[in-house]
């Protein structure tokens, strides 16, 4: 099942009254459940997207300031963050050229890079276009579900 059903899925499921939805396709089976304030996706077969609870909000008093410093110091540009739990690849394979390397000129759905997902390899589009400043997975390093992977500027 491809990434953007999957999304729009997800999102249609969250905006009604829908409590959870399964859906067996060639390629796989899909169950999307929704709980109080965020849906959960669980895919069988293709990948996993963790549960991930909403923290409760702190008071402001709390904040202590290094904290504060280091959400000002939040990379300036576009962040792509992983859509899934997998291992991130920059290459198609290890001895192959990198898809993009800082200071690449990248298009709107432009591979960038590659995340395995249980053993099925999940080509990452550029969601804007622009110039790559900063790549902020290491090669082969495990990634969660909105882990940043690149600034684009």
């Amino acid at each position: 099942m491809d990434l953007r059903k999957l999304k729009t899925l997800i999102d249609l499921v969250s905006d009604s009254n829908v409590s959870e939805l399964e859906i067996t396709e060639a390629e796989g089976k899909v169950r999307i459940v929704k709980s109080a304030p965020a849906p959960v996706a669980m895919v069988t077969q293709m990948m996993a997207a963790p549960a991930a609870a909403a923290p409760a909000p702190a008071p402001v008093a709390a904040v202590p300031a290094p904290v504060a410093a280091a959400v000002e110091a939040v990379p300036a540009g576009h962040t792509v963050k992983s859509p899934m739990v997998g291992t991130f690849y920059r290459s198609s394979s290890p001895g192959a050229k990198s898809f993009v390397e800082i200071g690449s000129q990248v298009k709107e759905g432009d591979t960038i890079c590659i995340i395995e997902a249980m053993k099925i390899l999940n080509e990452i589009e550029a969601d804007k276009a622009g110039t790559i400043t900063q790549i902020l997975a290491e090669n082969g390093q495990a990634v969660e579900y909105g882990a940043p992977l690149f600034i684009i500027e």
